[in-house]
């Protein structure tokens, strides 16, 4: 950790913020953020339930931004589906011409017809685009990309080997929730309830409780149950690290949450990055940090910043908001606890008690969230007035004076325990005492809290209070404005006004009407002309520096002064609000709108028969795939060794075995894909951009799979023109818009897969080492992935294979097969001409069983119905929901 001040060649990254609303927008700007995102609510954004903007809202919003120094970014972060890319034309038009700086893009498609309608707006990869090192950043270089958001996976010297490799600016999380999965490769909510993380509909079901499985033999693991819901990042400690690793940008999340949390997080991370550039590292104060953790905590912890530790990132405990951590119970009266507070409590404050589980409770189903801690506002407050490190016992216990008999003594003891009650009451309390905390009637239910317990404070009124007051009414923060003065006697005064400096100064000049006399007494100073013209309160400028040009002693009316301010504020305001001058190419988006012509040898009648293509995760799979005569064997093994073993069986039976390459490739780790390579496969299944380069490269035969989410034609075309020779759709499309992808595209440049375990969740996490090991990282866990096999069972109770990759990342698999056997004469019939089935835990027999009733489809044989019926599969094309399909509850995951 640097301590000393940053080099004087270092700029400060920008603080970018998020804004659900306008009023978050106002708390962002007042509170130091250099940028906004925000999304709009025409969908093609990741926060699908955030309030968002209206496209008529642009104007005004980048006039508001623009005019108080902060850029503005939209969030088109999500997959387009081709019926929706004549709408998408529409949005960016509006986006180009209200000034907005710059789009963050998740589908490659988009990106392109971004470029095509406006070479001058600003294109920023997503974090969902899932470029993870230099070289997935540089083979998207065609897409002119002007930043990459990195992954939150990445640590801060994973961040800096990229630095060093590529001018491509940075932006990286600091702040907020974090995903389990890699975004943009999270097909979990979809998966299991029907919503599209990739449609900006993510149902979290990260957060929700799930047992392990270990062998066939469930595991007690005590408290630990969310296994898979990140404790929230805050990375303010390691910001001094990140400007030294090169990192443009710092971005908080949060555009579900309230403007009181974009002002608190913002506020504290504005006065952090100011304090790392003067003092080389942050010091933020317990203070702070609670403060922070009242907005919104799962427990706050530095991600991935400083590399993997497994159990630090996923305690597993708990997965709602938290708080602080105020202490734990004592002792528990009728309608009151007895804790030790660690922090300052007042009337009125908001904690959350950890409680056994209602089992009558509908709120865990609605909420998708165990309803493990109950809620409650402080209603009392009494010092314990026993407190003297001796057990406890509840205050029903406690012995009260003996009732008197004679009712003048009735009368005096009741006034006097009601003196005592009141004189005991607080309005508030300071830490490090212990008190008894009373709540309203029936608020608690007793029953479901124990001596022990853990009690939050969640809820602090007076904090939201104070930072409500940081945004609304006049300016808080303002711009410095130099002016410079120029009076001599016989000409107007003039005023020339400079805000900002080089390239990016505004400026502006006004000139007196009526030339300027000699002065009887007082000729026109500095102080005077600061005095005046410095008067700004009420606008979003103050003055900074004040320069003259003063000769012969001219005599300047104060009224002129004045008039000639307004008239500045005024100008300089008209000149930030309007939007900057673009080329708008509305053609050029609507001809990558048009359907891709098709060769007339595609519309050739004499087709081939189909192609199955198979994907093997195990040896014994291969020899089932060989023997069913599949055309193409994908070998998808945790050990690299046993490539080897595949392709010399591939080669002894004429079998086509090709390798399948990681899923994420990080810095490092270029040598396991050249591995591939060195193998000798017949081809290469490409999971990332830097695996279809390597392929592309080497001369080998590549096919790019699901997870370079290709949903459109565009995305399609940009591939197959880096050298693929066919591209997977994207398991967002469900059987209608499938169908759209392949009127729209060569049906050749496709691979659909029919049959599948569908792989939810992807994770730098690895639950193996979490739980199952002493160890933090894949360095000292022991690799308890090679020996056991492990499930997770859900709350339906279905237990969903988990599996560890070469690079020890997880991949969590749904338990249920689905098929897309309907669909397959439509699409044989469209010239789709390769199709295939990924196999999971079957064994030799039971994937040559599987693949033969799947050759048999491809031919004419049988029908659709009776494959996915045969197989128990559901009956489903992609992850949300189709023709082929009954509506389904979104919450069936539950």
């Amino acid at each position: 950790m640097l301590e000393s001040p940053l080099s004087s060649t270092v700029s400060a990254p920008e603080l970018l913020a998020p804004a659900g609303n306008w009023d978050c927008v106002h708390a962002a700007i007042e509170n130091g953020a250099d940028a906004v995102y925000f999304g709009l609510d025409r969908g093609f954004n990741a926060r699908h339930r955030a309030a968002n903007f209206g496209v008529n809202d642009l104007s005004s919003l980048m006039g508001k931004l623009h005019l108080r120094g902060v850029r503005g970014y939209v969030t088109l972060n999500t997959l387009v589906f081709p019926d929706e890319l004549n709408d998408l034309v529409e949005v960016v038009d509006a986006i180009a011409s209200a000034g907005v700086d710059a789009v963050l893009v998740q589908d490659f498609g988009v990106a392109r017809i971004v470029r095509a309608i406006c070479p001058e707006l600003e294109i920023h990869a997503s974090t969902q685009m899932s470029l993870t090192s230099s070289e997935t950043i540089a083979a998207a270089k065609s897409l002119e990309l002007s930043r990459v958001v990195v992954a939150r996976e990445l640590s801060i010297g994973e961040i800096k080997q990229i630095r060093s490799k590529t001018d491509m600016p940075i932006e990286a999380f600091i702040h907020g929730a974090l995903c389990v999965a890699y975004s943009g490769q999270c097909l979990t909510s979809e998966s299991l309830g029907g919503r599209s993380a990739n449609r900006g509909q993510c149902a979290q079901a990260c957060r929700l409780p799930y047992d392990l499985v270990c062998d066939g033999i469930d595991q007690e693991l005590g408290d630990v149950r969310y296994l898979l819901s990140p404790q929230d990042l805050a990375g303010y400690a390691a910001i001094p690290d990140m400007i030294e690793a090169g990192v443009n940008s710092l971005k908080i999340e949060g555009r579900l949450k309230t403007p009181e949390y974009v002002a608190n997080i913002t506020g504290h991370y504005r006065r952090a990055i100011d304090q790392a550039i003067t003092d080389g590292k942050v010091n933020l104060g317990e203070d702070a940090r609670h403060e922070m953790e009242l907005s919104f905590s799962r427990g706050f912890t530095p991600g991935w910043l400083e590399g993997n530790d497994h159990k630090r990132l996923v305690p597993g405990i708990r997965s709602a908001k938290q708080g602080i951590v105020l202490g734990e119970i004592r002792a528990i009266g009728r309608d009151s606890i007895l804790v030790d507070v660690q922090a300052a409590l007042a009337l009125g404050d908001g904690l959350a008690i950890e409680s056994a589980v209602d089992p009558n409770s509908t709120k865990a189903f609605d909420s998708g969230f165990a309803d493990n801690h109950q809620g409650g506002r402080i209603y009392s407050l009494r010092l314990d007035s026993e407190s003297n490190g001796s057990p406890h016992q509840s205050d029903q216990a406690k012995s009260p004076e003996q009732p008197a008999t004679n009712p003048w003594e009735q009368a005096r003891q009741r006034q006097a325990a009601e003196s005592q009650a009141s004189s005991d009451k607080l309005k508030k309390v300071d830490p490090n005492q212990t008190v008894w905390i009373g709540f309203g009637r029936d608020e608690i239910d007793f029953s479901r809290i124990e001596i022990g317990a853990t009690v939050f404070k969640n809820d602090d009124p007076q904090l939201n209070k104070r930072l409500a007051a940081t945004f609304g009414g006049k300016p808080r923060r303002t711009r410095s404005i130099n002016l410079h003065v120029v009076a001599h006697v016989g000409s107007p005064v003039e005023v020339h006004a400079t805000l900002g400096n080089g390239d990016h100064a505004t400026t502006e000049n006004i000139i007196g009407e009526d030339d300027l006399a000699v002065a009887n007494k007082h000729a026109i100073t500095d102080e005077v002309l600061a005095d005046k013209l410095g008067r700004l309160g009420g606008t979003p400028f103050h003055l900074g520096r004040l320069t003259s040009d003063l000769s012969g002693g001219p005599m300047v009316p104060l009224g002129v002064l004045n008039q000639l301010r307004r008239e500045l504020v005024e100008k300089l305001e008209d000149q930030l609000h309007a939007p900057p001058r673009r080329t708008v190419r509305l053609s050029a988006g609507r001809d990558l709108v048009a359907p891709i012509a098709k060769e007339a040898a595609s519309l050739d009648l004499q087709k081939p028969n189909p192609q199955l293509s198979v994907l093997c995760r195990t040896i014994d799979q291969v020899r089932g795939a060989i023997a069913a005569s599949a055309e193409r064997i994908y070998a998808d093994f945790h050990d690299p060794r046993d490539h080897k073993a595949a392709i010399a069986l591939g080669a002894e039976h004429d079998g086509n075995v090709w390798i399948a390459s990681l899923r994420i490739q990080k810095p490092g780790e270029m040598g396991l894909l050249k591995q591939i390579v060195k193998q000798g496969p017949s081809g290469l299944l490409a999971r990332n951009l830097a695996a279809v380069q390597l392929g592309i490269e080497a001369g080998l035969p590549t096919i790019a799979d699901f997870s370079l989410n290709v949903a459109n034609h565009r995305s399609a075309e940009w591939l197959i023109d880096q050298g693929v020779q066919r591209v997977t759709a994207s398991y967002d499309l469900n059987a209608d818009q499938l169908d759209q992808l392949v009127s729209s595209m060569p049906a050749e440049w496709l691979e659909l897969v029919l049959h599948q375990h569908m792989p939810m969740f992807h994770m730098e996490h690895c639950v193996f080492c979490s739980v199952l090991s002493p160890g933090t990282n894949k360095t000292n866990c022991g690799r308890p992935c090679d020996r056991h096999v492990v499930q997770l069972r859900d709350r339906v109770g279905k237990l969903h294979v988990l599996q560890a990759d070469i690079a020890c990342r997880n991949t969590l698999f749904n338990a249920t097969p689905q098929s897309g056997a309907e669909i397959v004469g439509d699409m044989v019939a469209r010239g789709v001409g390769s199709f295939r089935v990924e196999l999971l835990s079957e064994d030799a027999k039971e994937a040559e069983s599987i693949l033969t009733l799947y050759r048999r489809l491809l031919l004419g044989e049988i029908p659709g119905q009776e494959v996915w019926q045969s197989l128990s599969a559901e009956n489903r094309v992609g992850v949300t929901r189709g023709t082929l399909e009954a509506k389904r509850n979104p919450l069936a995951i539950l």
